[in-house]
């Protein structure tokens, strides 16, 4: 979670540096870079989560990673009695969710581009407490479900030889 929070941390003082001398065509363009590098930082903790708590979403790839997609919109963690299913997370409550996540990051991140480096500084403080809540929520939702570790399948892959 500390190295999450760092990472967004970093993204948000970035983009707010960047913004340090305020050029108007170029701030869509820095918003987009920090939701992109935001939750990009924010699905990989989901994820890292989730095998920590013993709770892998079942599928392939890309069926796990539409899953912690839709725990990242949905802010929770991902309930493996009812996995999803590619079809079900491409829908549109899917889309709507993460449309909605989109747009709420981006109002909260309009702060990020005031100039002469105030913007750095509250994109990093934003960031690092919007990633520690959002690492809070899904941990506690996944608190609730959680497999020992004894309990765990044995990994998948090669075995040392003899």
């Amino acid at each position: 979670m500390t190295g999450a929070a760092n990472g967004t941390s970093t993204v948000g003082a970035g983009i707010g540096a960047a913004a340090m001398l305020p050029v108007p065509p170029a701030m869509p363009a820095e918003l987009a870079a920090e939701i992109v590098g935001v939750a990009a930082v924010e699905l990989k903790l989901i994820a890292e989560l989730h095998e920590v708590y013993g709770l892998r979403a079942p599928g392939t790839l890309r069926q796990r990673t539409f899953a912690y997609l839709a725990a990242w919109a949905d802010e929770r963690g991902v309930d493996v009695t009812k996995p999803t299913s590619v079809n079900a997370a491409l829908g549109g409550q899917l889309r709507r969710e993460l449309r909605q996540r989109v747009l709420k990051r981006t109002f909260r991140n309009l702060p990020n581009l005031t100039p002469f480096m105030i913007g750095a500084t509250v994109g990093a403080v934003m960031n690092r407490r919007d990633t520690r809540r959002l690492a809070e929520k899904v941990r506690a939702d996944l608190r609730r479900h959680q497999v020992p570790w004894a309990a765990l399948p044995a990994p998948e892959g090669p075995q040392d030889a003899p």
